[in-house]
């Protein structure tokens, strides 16, 4: 399954090469991590930027213009939105997100390039409204619209590396209302997709979720356990998909911090958030920002871009 997108193609040709480019308010930082060497000369520069939280007040669409400025001057071969596009749609009526996703659409259209979408928790519209109006049918239906989507999770090729766009959300009647989850009609996707995908092939996968993190045990000790509806709950049944093929990376969003896992050899990146601490200014040290991803067969580079945006959410909002 493939997306359709709202892009015309842009030859990888015409940006390979491109140096990275950035103005003296972006501050780079970030780390790389090495899978064991299957050379094939594959080589791919992307943005991947996640939760927006996309809305009207305290001046957000100017932070969401330049940060598509910031991004457009990378000039990278596509970039990859990470989910939470909008805020609160999980809870809110349609109308009333309307606003706020015409203010993501203007800065999507601002990006050069093809832009691949992942479904986050906010980007549901009235899964669980809270002002007493009926659940919509299908909370999905306005993602897929806006963004011109058949489905909420489908694969896509570039450069020789095979990416996975998972949806991760899971609507749920306890009382975290939605949980980290890979549905089970995607399992079986996976399993097709995979059973016709050369081993040695280098994958990514994309989840808004996280798979795997270390926040939890960072922040509040060794022990800690993350809730349901902040980690993929069936993460080990998903990753095992990927056990006898060469799955180099995943990215994540949700949590709004940046972090660089490896485990065995798979690098897990954990974007950061182009809100920050939801247009608060930084959280747990990660200010607001995207992220430059480099892919050299399977080698991963990884630097988080801070496109210099001041929080002018007032303290009490």
């Amino acid at each position: 399954m493939t997306a359709r997108r709202l892009f015309t193609r842009r030859g990888f040709l015409r940006r390979a090469g491109a140096s990275l480019l950035a103005t003296s308010s972006l501050a780079l930082t970030g780390g790389c991590l090495r899978s064991p060497p299957r050379s094939v000369g594959r080589r791919a520069r992307f943005v991947f930027f996640t939760d927006v939280h996309a809305r009207t007040e305290w001046d957000t669409p100017l932070a969401m213009a330049r940060a598509a400025q910031a991004i457009n001057a990378q000039q990278a071969d596509f970039i990859i939105g990470g989910g939470d596009l909008i805020t609160d749609g999980f809870q809110s009526s349609a109308a009333t997100v309307a606003p706020r996703w015409d203010a993501y659409m203007a800065m999507h259209r601002a990006l050069q390039g093809d832009v691949y979408s992942t479904l986050g928790n906010h980007d549901l519209v009235a899964a669980r409204p809270e002002d007493g109006s009926t659940p919509a049918s299908d909370p999905r239906a306005i993602y897929r619209e806006r963004l011109g989507l058949d489905n909420t999770w489908y694969t896509f090729d570039a450069a020789g590396y095979r990416f996975f766009i998972l949806d991760s959300i899971r609507v749920s009647d306890d009382a975290f209302k939605y949980h980290g989850y890979i549905s089970l009609p995607q399992i079986d996707w996976l399993q097709e997709q995979l059973a016709h995908t050369a081993r040695d092939q280098p994958l990514v996968v994309v989840s808004h979720v996280p798979l795997l993190t270390a926040f939890y045990a960072a922040t509040g000790g060794a022990t800690t356990a993350a809730p349901p509806n902040r980690v993929v709950t069936n993460n080990v049944a998903v990753l095992e998909l990927f056990a006898s093929h060469n799955l180099i990376l995943v990215l994540q969003g949700h949590l709004h911090v940046r972090e660089q896992l490896q485990w065995r050899d798979t690098t897990f990146i954990t974007g950061g958030a182009v809100c920050g601490r939801w247009w608060r200014g930084a959280w747990h040290g990660t200010p607001e920002g995207f992220n430059i991803i480099t892919l050299q067969d399977n080698h991963v580079d990884w630097q988080y871009v801070d496109y210099g945006w001041e929080a002018r959410r007032p303290a009490n909002a």
